[in-house]
């Protein structure tokens, strides 16, 4: 029985092969059908683009942004302070969270150390530049000589400036802000901020007005 229900789909397929090959398509027809796939392409593709960059951004803005939270919760946890450190290492971003000690931006090692250190989605960078409104939409503290950024929190999880530093002699300056962007081109930015000195921690993106603090990015 099922032998011949098999040979009864071989035949139908068959026919409708032949039926297929007998009608066909005309070369008009089949470059009409080219054209319109080259057309859709050349539209989508930019599109598809575009969605796959804005992706990889936001998956480093959480990556980012859970480098932040977790450097604050080891603070608080083994009551020392902490560090969640940025660099920019042969083109490619990466971050670390470490032990922060007086006197060293960043300790030597802790800079030595590729193990500690984990790369951001490619072609993701920081955004340096100043904006139309002549402010950085990266205020981090920065290590001038190099291309370096840190965030301290003290054993409250409170952000501070400098090693010891307490919740309520700390500086503004720690309420710093880290936008990226892709080296792909495109608008499209994220970024993370520290906005309290309690320790809130936010995620912005792009905007076309600027905040009360000139940044586009919030």
């Amino acid at each position: 029985m099922d032998t011949q229900v098999h040979l009864r789909s071989l035949v139908n397929a068959k026919n409708l092969w032949n039926n297929h090959s007998n009608t066909g398509f005309t070369l008009p027809e089949m470059l009409a059908v080219v054209v319109l796939i080259g057309i859709l392409a050349a539209l989508e593709i930019p599109n598809w683009l575009a969605f796959v960059e804005t992706r990889r951004l936001n998956t480093a803005q959480n990556e980012v942004h859970l480098a932040l939270r977790q450097a604050q919760s080891q603070a608080t946890k083994d009551k020392l302070t902490k560090q969640a450190s940025f660099r920019i290492q042969n083109g490619v971003v990466q971050w670390a969270v470490h032990q922060a000690e007086a006197g060293q931006f960043v300790p030597d090692a802790v800079k030595n150390n590729g193990n500690l250190w984990h790369n951001l989605e490619p072609n993701t960078r920081i955004y340096e530049e100043q904006n139309n409104k002549g402010a950085k939409e990266t205020t981090l503290r920065k290590q001038t000589s190099q291309q370096v950024w840190r965030v301290l929190f003290n054993y409250q999880g409170c952000p501070i400036y400098e090693v010891g530093d307490e919740c309520t002699n700390t500086s503004l300056r720690t309420l710093g802000q880290i936008t990226l962007y892709s080296q792909n081109g495109g608008k499209v930015k994220r970024c993370i901020y520290v906005s309290t000195i309690l320790g809130a921690i936010k995620t912005g993106k792009d905007h076309l007005r600027a905040n009360e603090n000139d940044k586009y990015c919030y």
